[in-house]
């Protein structure tokens, strides 16, 4: 199932989910530093949503109150209470 999320805080502007039966099966980013985000994307493809927001939440950028890898984690928390 796809699952777009406009983030907020953050360079990235729109994240893409693929998502099945509660596994991240793929992730789009638009926006943000690109090797950075593929990297992240790469890393939690196949993993069950709980593990994802368990790594992701809370990290911040800079000074920032947010990251790209915690809005990826508030989306897939996001997800989850949709349905």
């Amino acid at each position: 199932m796809e699952y777009r999320y406009k983030p907020t805080g953050v360079c990235s502007k729109e994240m893409i989910f693929d998502i099945e039966n509660g596994i991240v099966k793929d992730l789009k980013v638009i926006g943000g530093c690109d090797g950075n985000i593929k990297g992240v994307a790469s890393l939690i493809k196949g993993m069950p949503i709980e593990q994802v927001k368990e790594k992701l939440k809370g990290i911040k950028c800079g000074m920032k109150g947010t990251s790209c890898p915690d809005q990826i984690s508030l989306a897939l928390e996001k997800y989850q209470k949709a349905k």
